[in-house]
């Protein structure tokens, strides 16, 4: 018997397995090429969302219930091959919030790390133990865990923002805490842009005392990534598999900026056809620029600015940008990692 093969039934060996389950055992020996595969195996499935068809939902919420009252707004992106389980990948969790003006939705902490990617809207803040940030199209924002954090929206547009969080992970190691401030907002005890003077400019106050595992820089700008990634395209050195393609870093330790979700962010110019590529790490990608498609495995996505797709864990997929095109996306890959099991397979079908 191999990996791949299930061992024969027979009436006394059915009769046997009725007899250990009545004292909670089963067979590895039926199981062992379920729970142990060739290749990953996942009920995930490769899918898109269009952005505009998701604002439109989330207008309709917006006139049905208040940030407020829901504590958080959201519409979850669920895979279609995890239904009802509140995933859009098995590790992680993606939602699209929406923040009308004058609202706000409440001051709370937990143990689940959180990123938001704003999607739509420009003048909104979030505010992370004590700083405010306003927040604009293409801005990378962090959560860190168990930090107290709520937005508001003072702006004269609805903001919509993409959440995307390690739920599924705290879930399988049952370790989910969460509490309520008790206060629509916190008391702000921090300068605009505190964080980004003193440890987004390759300096560390001299007595920094690293506190956590997240970066302390809690708003990636995009003007900033995109001045980056244009500067950065003069040298013409285009990876094959990913164009340009950037991690957004903690800047203390240069490892990834959240301990359990990996952001990135890549540039593929006009006409850039990338060679295929594998990994381990599912990846949730939102437009930015652009227009273009991406294959994974054998079904083809067309994409434009504010779409959403998912990528399942060692899917081939190959992307095609028909205009100058920006992609932000995030995956598991750091935690992936951190335990030695992340692997990648370049020029593959």
């Amino acid at each position: 018997m191999s990996l791949t093969e299930k061992p024969q039934s027979s009436p006394e060996r059915e009769a046997y397995y009725e007899k250990i389950a009545r004292q909670d055992f089963s067979a590895l020996w039926n199981v062992l090429s379920d729970i142990i595969t060739p290749t990953p195996k996942s009920a995930c499935v490769p899918h898109l969302w269009e952005f505009d068809t998701a604002k439109r939902l989330l207008m309709e919420a917006g006139e049905l219930i208040t940030a407020k009252e829901a504590e958080r707004r959201v519409l979850i992106l669920e895979n279609p091959g995890l239904r009802s389980q509140s995933r859009i990948t098995t590790s992680l969790y993606a939602g699209l919030q929406l923040v009308l003006p004058g609202e706000v939705a409440p001051a709370h902490r937990h143990s689940q790390s959180a990123l938001r990617f704003v999607m739509d809207g420009g003048g909104a803040c979030t505010a992370v133990n004590g700083e405010r940030t306003l927040m604009h199209e293409g801005d990378f924002v962090i959560t860190p865990p168990w930090t107290w954090h709520d937005h508001g929206n003072e702006s004269e547009r609805p903001m919509i923002w993409m959440d995307g969080l390690d739920i599924p992970m705290l879930s399988l190691f049952d370790a989910s805490f969460a509490e309520g401030l008790g206060e629509d907002t916190q008391a702000i005890t921090k300068p605009t842009g505190d964080s980004l003077a003193r440890y987004g400019a390759n300096m560390l106050p001299v007595d920094f005392e690293k506190k956590g595992l997240a970066s302390p820089i809690f708003n990636y700008p995009y003007a900033r990534t995109r001045e980056a990634l244009e500067t950065m395209r003069q040298r013409d050195e285009w990876d094959p598999c990913h164009g340009l393609k950037m991690r957004y870093i903690n800047p203390v330790d240069g490892g990834f900026a959240m301990p359990t979700i990996a952001p990135f962010v890549q540039l593929l110019p006009k006409g850039f056809k990338t060679a295929g590529y594998r990994s381990t790490d599912a990846t949730v990608f939102s437009v930015i620029e652009g227009t273009g498609r991406t294959t994974i495995g054998d079904k083809t996505f067309e994409w434009k600015p504010k779409d959403i797709f998912v990528v399942p864990s060692w899917y081939p997929v190959v992307h095609e940008a028909d205009a100058d095109a920006v992609l932000f996306s995030y995956s598991d890959r750091v935690a992936q990692q951190k335990l030695g099991i992340w692997r990648e397979a370049r020029n593959s079908d």
